[in-house]
């Protein structure tokens, strides 16, 4: 009933633009059914061998809309006397493909020979009309048949860049339906014809898996060819979805499954891995080149430069991901190793040594932190063990021992705790807040973060310089002796003096109790002051904080993230953690603190720390135990009593010469020695006089009205105007280094013509910090898509784009333009 329906639709149609319809029915399937039709006010006529008469009537009758039907074998030529009104108004055949043919208005015979070929293709309504949405007119057979496939495989265009992606993503989840129903309905044929002309692929069986086994084959050699334009429509097609983010995932498993069908890993396994770092599509290269290059920084046979470019160049792999820690630890060892090798054999005076460690020496505490983190929390540690262990070596022996050495040599003639380029930290309020408050007006609120180090706040100070309107700048005091946490605490309040208490605790601020939130809340009243914790400014609402911070005009805020975690010998090994916490909730806080108004933030320490990552050896504790009159205190890092006896092992200071009051005296074990304690943790400490635990950061924190921030800028470098050739070597430059305001930018680019692309779109990363502009220089070969043979002696446009934030869209925001003049197509011809 419903194929009647749609006979009666189609005739419906054509007597509504004209006065007659002859139907032929050959096989006289519709015989039976002709007056059952009920079209309504038209004269229904048989022909039964009568055409005259049929053809006298239809001339009489200029009124009546007529439906001629006829069953049987037409005559041919004079003997059918309704030749000439047929050929006037046409005939209508009511065969599946004629039928088809009308439904969707199709008279190329090319496209009714589609029809009539995959029929079945048209049996359910759902397809039908899915590809009448989709056919324009002008569509020749091949593109009807790419549409039909689209409708099958639900792709958004019928390309067979369109079609594939279907086709491979089922096949990365081991499903095969859409590609079963291009073989069901006719079109697999079609499929691989297409694969062979536009992709070169061929195959006597062809299959997916077996395009897949082939595409990969030739992208682990980028699509090589002695043909330069043979492979050039897969290399495109391959980059662009395996730098779609919506199809790598897909790419990565079919990678996977590749590798190992093609056993790549045996076929790299000699290689250099130099060679294979532009190909990045292989699980299996990346851990060749991590391990490689491992080996390579343990040998230091290639420079951080060249490490630093091996990264750079590894962020586009399809597994970053999964290695971007084992990346980050191998470049931090790459520097942190020829750091070391550059250190100085003496180091000249103590105020030299404190000038050399803010400007360069933190970058190995810093590269060593970083190494160790990345170690500590990648997916696999194996292949860096044997890098592990040679920055272990070279950190522990070479600069905390050897060079804490040398420092130790510097403070020998100090009998006065004290520095000229250092300020005291017992003036850092009079230093760095009553400057801030001195007007009554002006509200500071310091931030003190127990144990930050010199390095991790050099950190935190690009992190929060990153932020779009923040600025920060760094500096640094002289922590107090010994650097411990309660002295540190009270050195940064406001006082005039400061007495150590024979056990360490508490430590008097001009007499006062300085231990605790509280005693140091009591403190800061005098100065219209508040003492707050971290945790509570940040569980603190919003609007709360703001209504606190109109209270009072200095506010300290206690945060112990560092310590808390290093102290105990249980958790020591976590350090690193918490100081990747502490970035982040420090910068949590300062973001908190503006948003409740406030405009001069400072962040500053109590004391920085020691940190090794391996067990120490007998030689790194003192060889004799401290003596004296009377020992009060003892600690992995200082002693506290009174006459302390001198020792070849420590040194020592009254409380004159560390700059407090009272008749404690204070011993230092030298360099990074320290005093064995039952049940203390060995790696992490501080007390002592090393420039990790006494170079103290202060950072300056403001927020700025206007944004600050902007991407760095790439510039094209064209040595031509014109393609003359099937690709085109790109030039291009990041203008300025990358800084904390300059920031990193990925670029894509492609050759236009109007809004079609006419070649690859490969995406670069312009994240270079260098300040020579000769490193800053990046290459890359457009490849011309096919779409660009018909283009020649055109004007085209090379287009440099960045990625919408948070979509997977782009926009230009540079272009140049070329022309195209090839004066033979050699390159082009399969």
């Amino acid at each position: 009933m419903t194929e009647l329906n749609s006979v009666k639709d189609a005739i419906n149609n054509r007597l509504a633009a004209q006065r007659v319809v002859f139907w032929h029915d050959p096989s006289g399937e519709y015989d039976a059914d002709v007056e059952a039709l009920e079209l309504g006010a038209v004269n229904v006529i048989r022909v039964h061998s009568n055409e005259f008469g049929v053809k006298s009537m239809i001339l009489a009758d200029h009124a009546t809309k007529h439906l001629v039907y006829r069953s049987g074998e037409t005559p041919r030529g004079a003997g059918n006397w309704l030749l000439d009104l047929e050929l006037a108004y046409g005939v209508f055949t009511a065969d599946k493909t004629s039928m088809l043919q009308q439904e969707f208005g199709v008279n190329d015979p090319a496209l009714a020979a589609v029809i009539e070929q995959h029929q079945n293709f048209f049996g359910a309504n759902s397809r039908k009309l899915a590809l009448a949405k989709l056919l324009a007119s002008g569509d020749d057979a091949a593109k009807m048949r790419a549409k039909m496939s689209q409708v099958l495989v639900k792709s958004s265009g019928h390309t067979l860049t369109d079609i594939i992606r279907e086709l491979l993503a089922e096949n990365a989840v081991n499903k095969r339906a859409k590609l079963d129903d291009l073989a069901t309905f006719g079109l697999d044929q079609f499929l691989w014809d297409g694969l062979a002309k536009i992709y070169r692929y061929s195959g006597t069986n062809p299959t997916i898996d077996d395009f897949v086994l082939w595409m990969y084959s030739r992208a682990i050699e980028d699509f090589a060819s002695e043909t330069p334009a043979e492979f050039r429509n897969i290399r495109n097609d391959f980059n662009g979805l395996r730098y779609d983010i919506r199809t790598q995932g897909m790419m990565a498993t079919l990678a996977s499954r590749a590798a190992d069908a093609l056993d790549l890993k045996s076929k790299i396994e000699h290689r250099d891995f130099r060679e294979l770092v532009p190909v990045t599509t292989f699980e299996e290269i990346d851990r060749k080149i991590i391990v490689d290059l491992a080996a390579a920084v343990v040998a230091q046979s290639v420079t951080p430069r060249e490490v630093a470019e091996t990264v750079r160049q590894r962020q586009d792999s399809l597994w970053k991901d999964k290695y971007a820690k084992l990346y980050e630890a191998t470049q931090s060892a790459s520097e942190l190793l020829a750091a070391i090798a550059a250190l100085p054999n003496t180091i000249s005076s103590m105020d030299a040594g404190l000038q050399k460690y803010q400007s360069d020496w933190f970058r190995i505490d810093q590269h060593y932190r970083w190494f160790t983190f990345a170690y500590q929390t990648a997916e696999f540690q194996k292949p860096l063990e044997a890098l592990k262990a040679e920055v272990d070596k070279q950190y522990v022996n070479k600069f905390l021992h050897n060079f804490g050495g040398l420092w130790q040599q510097a403070l020998e003639p100090t009998d006065q705790w004290k520095s000229i380029s250092l300020a005291p930290q017992s003036k850092f309020f009079d230093n760095h807040v009553a400057p801030i408050v001195k007007d009554g007006r002006t509200k500071a609120v310091v931030i003190i973060s127990d144990g930050m180090r010199y390095e991790v706040a050099h950190e935190l100070t690009s992190l929060i310089r990153s932020e779009d309107r923040f600025d920060g700048s760094l500096s640094a005091v002289l922590g107090v002796l010994p650097s411990y946490t309660q002295l540190g605490m009270a050195a940064l309040l406001p006082q005039s003096a400061l007495e150590l208490d024979p056990e360490g605790l508490p430590v008097l601020a001009d007499g006062k109790p300085t231990n605790g939130t509280a005693n140091r809340d009591k403190i800061l009243q005098a100065v219209k002051g508040h003492a707050i914790s971290a945790a509570d400014v940040l569980a603190m609402p919003g609007d709360e904080l703001r209504d606190l911070y109109k209270q009072h005009q200095i506010f300290y805020v206690y945060h112990d993230r560092i310590d808390a975690a290093g102290d105990k010998a249980a958790t020591e090994r976590t350090v690193f953690q918490a100081a990747e916490d502490t970035l982040r909730e420090l910068v949590l806080l300062v973001k908190k603190w503006t948003n409740a108004n406030a405009a001069n933030i400072v962040i500053t320490a109590d004391h920085g720390f020691l940190y090794q990552d391996t067990p120490l050896e007998q030689a790194y504790y003192v060889s004799e135990p401290p003596q004296g009159e009377a020992i009060t205190k003892t600690n992995r890092r200082y002693v506290l009593g009174r006459s302390l006896k001198p020792s070849p092992s420590f040194m020592t200071f009254t409380s004159a010469q560390a700059g407090l009051v009272g008749d404690i005296d204070i011993q230092i074990p030298k360099s990074i020695h320290r005093i064995p304690q039952p049940g203390a943790g060995i790696r992490y400490v501080h007390g002592g006089a090393s420039l990790q635990e006494i170079v103290v950061p202060v950072i300056a924190v403001n927020k700025k009205r206007k944004s600050d921030i902007r991407p760095v800028e790439v510039d094209l470098m064209p040595e031509t105007d014109k393609i003359t050739t099937g690709q085109l070597a790109v030039k291009l430059l990041q203008r300025d280094a990358v800084t904390d305001k300059i920031q990193p930018r990925q670029v894509r680019l492609g050759i236009y013509v109007g809004e079609t692309p006419i070649s690859d779109q490969p995406v670069l990363t312009f994240d270079s910090s260098s300040g020579d502009q000769r490193e800053r220089y990046q290459s890359v070969t457009l490849y011309l898509t096919q779409d660009a043979d018909g283009v020649n002696n055109r004007a085209v446009e090379l287009r440099l784009e960045d990625r919408i934030p948070n979509t997977n869209q782009w926009k230009t925001f540079s272009k140049a333009n070329y022309t195209i003049k090839r004066s033979f197509m050699t390159d082009f011809d399969f």
